[in-house]
């Protein structure tokens, strides 16, 4: 069977999603249900369609202006399996990953060996912007994320020093 992965949609080239040209993979399906969020259309599992890993790469393939992809959401560690597969398939090409999540970095860490496709998802991503939304710390000034309490973290660097490392991006 083909590899897929429930989406509610894609932005072929954005500039708000992460630094330089990013093709932003919105994820169906969302627990976090956060007050305020940007993307409310996302939140249901029953709604969005398949898409094939296949597809997406080459869609991707076909822009040589991108710097890499964006996974967003939705909630994309939901489909922690599907959306490793597509990171890594990205980052062979040479892209990199930004995956946008509701959980914390301690959260997935917590979760990481329980939930299927989180360590493959957390592995495959080079910054992750972790964090729930939340309303009363909205700041429209925030590079990358739309409140206070999230954080840009450079995943290879936290995973190799064991600690939050954020990103200089």
């Amino acid at each position: 069977m083909e590899e897929q992965i429930k989406i509610a949609g894609i932005i072929k080239e954005s500039i708000v999603d992460g630094p330089g040209i990013r093709f932003v993979v919105f994820t169906q399906g969302c627990v976090h249900n956060c007050i305020g969020c940007h993307n409310p259309e996302t939140h249901s599992f029953n709604k969005g369609y398949y898409m094939s890993i296949k597809d997406i790469v080459n869609m991707v393939r076909k822009d040589p202006l991108l710097k890499g992809i964006t996974l967003s959401g939705g909630e994309p560690f939901h489909q922690g399996k599907a959306c490793a597969t597509l990171a890594n398939k990205i980052r062979r090409i040479g892209l990199d990953v930004i995956t946008y999540t509701g959980y914390t970095f301690e959260e997935i860490m917590n979760e990481i060996d329980i939930n299927t496709g989180w360590k493959e998802l957390l592995y495959a991503t080079d910054i992750l912007i972790d964090g729930k939304f939340d309303i009363d710390k909205k700041s429209l000034l925030l590079k990358f994320r739309g409140s206070e309490n999230q954080r840009i973290i450079d995943v290879k660097k936290s995973l190799q020093e064991n600690r939050i490392i954020i990103a200089d991006i």
